[in-house]
C-alpha cells in the first residue's frame, strides 16, 4: 500500500511541477531539458520504488500510475473547468499584428520564437506579417497569416 500512496503523490508532484513549468517545456526540448528529464525520471524511480525493487512492487506503481492517468482522462471528459485547470487552453500571443507582451512574458517566450514558428510553417519573417500566433495547450505556436 505504502508503494500506491508513494506513486499516487509522485504522480500530482510532478503534474504540478510540469504544470508550473509550462507549456514551452513540453513542447520545445533543448539538451538542457532532456538532461533535466532523465535526472527527474531516475529521481522518479527512486522514489516510487524506494527500497523495494520487486517485480510485484514495480507493477503497483504502474498500475497506479496508469489507475490515475485513467481517472484523470475520465474526469477531464466530463468536466471542461477540470479539463482547462490540468491542460490549460490556447493563449493568443499576436492578434492583427500586434505583439501582446504580458501574454508572451507570462509564457517565457519571445518574439523570437513565435517568428521561428512563423518561418518554419508560413514562410514569414515579420510579425506584422501574422494576423494571429496562437501558444496551443501541447505548446507549439500556430501561425495564422494575413490573407
Amino acid at each position: 500500500m505504502d508503494s500506491v500512496l508513494r506513486a499516487a503523490a509522485i504522480y500530482l508532484v510532478l503534474l504540478v511541477l510540469f504544470k508550473v513549468a509550462g507549456r514551452r517545456t513540453l513542447a520545445e526540448l533543448t539538451t538542457f531539458d532532456l538532461v533535466l528529464l532523465m535526472v527527474i525520471g531516475e529521481a522518479t524511480q527512486q522514489a516510487l520504488l524506494g527500497d523495494d525493487f520487486s517485480l510485484t512492487n514495480a507493477v503497483m506503481v504502474i498500475v497506479t500510475l496508469i489507475a490515475i492517468d485513467i481517472g484523470f482522462s475520465l474526469v477531464k471528459q466530463r468536466s471542461t473547468w477540470f479539463a482547462r485547470v490540468l491542460d490549460g487552453g490556447p493563449t493568443v500571443l499576436v492578434e492583427e499584428g500586434q505583439v501582446l507582451h504580458k501574454r508572451l512574458k507570462h509564457a517565457r517566450l519571445d518574439e523570437g520564437d513565435i517568428l521561428e514558428a512563423a518561418r518554419s510553417t508560413q514562410g514569414l519573417v515579420e510579425i506584422r506579417q501574422i494576423r494571429f500566433a496562437i501558444l496551443e495547450r501541447n505548446g507549439k505556436i500556430s501561425v495564422i497569416p494575413y490573407e
